[in-house]
């Protein structure tokens, strides 16, 4: 995914989360980073439940679980000013340089 794909969907997420009234200062779901790390942890808990009693998931509910991950990474780096194609190219530039045990 090249960073002009990251920016297009970026700026999909912006109008969707507009389109709701999401950003609003009265919105009953304020857009916060704190507020959109929580959803995170919650949609990637969704993925993971995929897998609770198997190791294969339904590709079309893994398909949307991973949309709806994505989504909220990519909102909470445009919220904080965050390259997020940068990022994730600096970091594996950090780990290749790493060893696990």
């Amino acid at each position: 995914m090249n960073s002009d794909s990251l920016k297009s969907l970026t700026l999909a997420m912006h109008a969707f989360v507009e389109s709701k009234g999401w950003y609003r200062d009265d919105s009953p779901h304020p857009q916060t980073s704190k507020n959109l790390a929580l959803s995170l942890v919650l949609e990637a808990s969704e993925v993971l439940h995929l897998y609770q009693w198997g190791e294969r998931a339904d590709r079309a509910a893994l398909s949307g679980e991973l949309a709806d991950v994505l989504l909220y990474l990519l909102q909470i780096a445009s919220l904080n000013d965050i390259d997020l194609g940068q990022a994730v190219i600096d970091k594996l530039k950090l780990n290749a340089g790493r060893t696990w045990e």
